[in-house]
């Protein structure tokens, strides 16, 4: 893997209010390249926005590359290096005996890129002044703002399914 390129990600996910419009951002860099990558939602969550940084920075790689990607999100670090995700996976994502995981459209594709990639989840603090955090920040909150936002078919099509199990018993 030391022939693989090393890039560094940093991402973050913002929702206006949650849930609700939503925006991602991620900056790549690797040697002297740079790119800035940026998007919303009209209606979705902020977990599922981190997520969705992270997932949208790792598929634009063009070839396998050593990743540590930076995030302020403790639900997407820990559940990538606690190995979490992977055993909610494993258990047909279920988190517990009796609780599921939620956003799993979000972590198949998370995982997917992951596996293409030898990649590091690092947690940093959110709002302390990071440079490139800042700007990732910025940026998703900007996102966020944008006009005619596309739907997280994800997101609304998982707020449909509960409404229609809250209709069975009533």
């Amino acid at each position: 893997m030391d022939e693989w390129t090393p890039v560094t990600i940093y991402t973050d996910g913002a929702c206006i209010v949650n849930p609700g419009p939503g925006g991602y951002a991620a900056v790549l860099l690797s040697g002297a390249g740079r790119k800035e990558l940026s998007g919303g939602r009209r209606l979705t969550t902020n977990n599922r926005m981190e997520l969705l940084a992270a997932i949208v920075a790792l598929e634009a790689l063009k070839w396998p590359c050593r990743v540590t990607v930076h995030s302020d999100s403790r639900y997407l670090v820990d559940a990538i290096m606690k190995g979490w995700a992977y055993r909610w996976r494993a258990n047909g994502w279920k988190r517990n005996r009796d609780a599921y995981a939620v956003n799993t459209d979000l972590w198949e594709r998370l995982l997917a890129a992951c596996a293409k990639h030898g990649v590091e989840f690092l947690w940093v603090r959110g709002h302390a002044g990071h440079v490139e955090n800042e700007r990732c920040d910025a940026l998703s909150a900007a996102a966020a703002l944008a006009d005619e936002l596309p739907a997280d078919r994800g997101y609304e099509e998982q707020q449909a399914k509960r409404a229609a199990e809250a209709k069975l018993f009533e």
